[in-house]
């Protein structure tokens, strides 16, 4: 018969509360250690926890890698509450069978768990200094809501088997100015940071997200920092939410992990929290399967900061936050099928930039004038570049919004004028101001019957002579100013008459407008057949 060693080993003397740790784990129970003393109990505050409390990291580290048996028909299982973790809490590379859960416990050092194995890590609402978990496995969650971590964490190349839950988190930057280190993180279900406030960089340089990153009501600050968060080639497989969220009394009073105590949606009569950025923002190349949602965002930027979203893909594009008042957006390769946005949202002149930026459907929300749009347009191309307007075009025109269209290309023409010599301005002014460049072919119609009017007026008042007066028709000044102006057609009475002196110069004009103005109504006309 083999006899199960479910005694501490020899030599180890447990303290009071660390023999009931190790009672509890046993039988799967929670050994609560706390005064009942909301100030005394703070894991974070500035009282001292008293000795009975403490509880050595050494043997905590022996139950969960070499721990007794569970009682029977029990499931053996750590759950503190209020305890004290003196030493430094390290499980490297070790397989933690056992279910973990810590809440509102202060360890004295910081928790190492690099290339460890766990099912289930649950520390709620602790105080820690720094946790150190590159290539961390679990089976299952990884919770770390409502916890104060003041020397940052490290989560690079670690796998979630399923969620991440970081609600609440406090998280202050390491020595290398990182708040998060999450470098190749791969999380299988949901990435939750709500309400989260951290001092430092948060890096996610190609992390994988199964469902979806949620971001909402955070708070990101690393001012003197380039960026508060940094997430290259970050592939989340439906909704990145940088949103606010809606928040439903107090998380400390509710005694449940978040995101109970949270609202996902914020409805009337909630309080709001606004998701924050206070620093620049990385996202280039990502890839989002649902959407990138900036409902309601603040971003706070200095001059040489950026929200950087270049060459990301996703089918819709919420750009619903507050207008950034530095710094710059850019979109430059950016793959959308939907672009919401809001007219307030954009920045001002040289504060966009979106070359190469590609949407399908614009969908406003609130007023949106094509006035306002051209403005977006050229904010983002303090030089002129066609591209942005023949995307704007194409989207209108796609939308069934062709008038629209064809005043965005007339807007281009008039930019481009802008960039040509003097000889080429005096040209285009011409031709904005008789055909508009073509796009508005009735007003070339327009200008065709005033010409013919002062013609005939003209020619009424002043007949030429006919070139050979046996052979010249009956003269008719209405008709002899049309054939000078339609070209091609023959009209029987242009040939048969020679004016002199000013009125020459008078036919000649008639003629040369005549060709201009006819052929930018065929073109004209023929752009809005194509277009049918």
């Amino acid at each position: 018969m083999v006899t199960i060693d479910v005694d501490p080993p020899a030599g180890l003397e447990l303290t009071t509360a660390e023999w009931g740790m190790w009672q509890a784990f046993r039988n799967g129970s929670t050994l609560d250690l706390r005064t009942r003393d909301r100030a005394q109990d703070d894991p974070c505050g500035p009282h001292a926890w008293a000795p009975e409390r403490a509880i050595r990291a050494r043997v905590v580290a022996l139950l969960l890698l070499n721990g007794p048996p569970a009682q029977p028909g029990r499931v053996s299982a750590l759950k503190l509450t209020g305890a004290l973790i003196t030493g430094t809490l390290d499980l490297s590379g070790g397989t933690v069978e056992p279910y973990v859960e810590l809440h509102g416990c202060r360890f004295e050092k910081q928790i190492l768990l690099p290339e460890c194995r766990f099912s289930t890590l649950r520390l709620v609402g602790c105080a820690i200094p720094r946790l150190e978990a590159a290539r961390l496995s679990t089976e299952g969650d990884l919770h770390l809501p409502r916890c104060t971590v003041r020397n940052g964490i490290r989560l690079t190349d670690a796998h979630i088997g399923t969620d991440l839950l970081l609600n609440q988190l406090t998280v202050h930057q390491d020595r290398r100015g990182r708040a998060i280190a999450a470098d190749g993180l791969c999380v299988a279900q949901d990435f939750q940071a709500e309400l989260m406030e951290s001092f430092g960089e948060i890096s996610l340089r190609g992390a994988q997200i199964g469902v979806s990153l949620s971001l909402r009501g955070s708070r990101l600050r690393n001012p003197y920092g380039r960026r508060a968060l940094n997430a290259p080639q970050l592939t989340v497989e439906r909704t990145l939410y940088l949103t606010a969220a809606g928040v439903s009394g107090s998380p400390f009073s509710s005694g449940h992990t978040p995101p109970y105590g949270t609202a996902q949606t914020p409805t009337g009569g909630t309080r709001v929290q606004q998701f924050e950025c206070e620093g620049g923002m990385r996202l280039d190349d990502g890839r989002f399967g649902d959407a990138v949602d900036f409902d309601q965002a603040r971003f706070v930027m200095e001059m040489d900061q950026e929200l950087s979203l270049r060459r990301i893909q996703t089918p819709e594009l919420r750009f619903l936050g507050e207008r950034p008042q530095r710094g710059r957006v850019v979109l430059s390769g950016a793959r959308v099928v939907n672009l919401v946005d809001r007219a307030s949202s954009w920045p001002g002149p040289g504060g966009l930039a979106m070359a190469g930026f590609a949407y399908e459907t614009l969908i406003p929300r609130g007023h949106f004038p094509l006035s306002r749009r051209l403005e977006w347009v050229a904010a983002a191309t303090p030089e002129y570049a066609p591209e942005p307007y023949e995307r704007l075009a194409a989207a209108l025109r796609a939308s069934g919004e062709d008038s629209e269209a064809r005043d965005v290309l007339l807007a281009k023409q008039r930019r481009r004028r802008e960039t040509l010599p003097l000889a080429g301005k005096a040209w285009g002014y011409l031709q904005d101001c008789t055909v508009a460049y073509g796009y508005k072919p009735g007003r070339a119609a327009v200008w065709m019957v005033v010409l013919w009017a002062v013609g005939a007026v003209v020619f009424a008042l002043h007949p030429p002579q006919p070139l050979k007066p046996q052979e010249a028709p009956h003269w008719n000044p209405a008709l002899y100013a049309l054939d000078l102006l339609l070209p091609v057609i023959d009209l029987g009475q242009a040939s048969h008459w020679k004016p002199r002196g000013s009125y020459q110069w008078a036919a000649a004009a008639l003629v040369v407008l005549g060709w201009i103005l006819a052929t930018t109504v065929a073109a004209g006309a023929s752009r809005l057949l194509r277009r049918g």
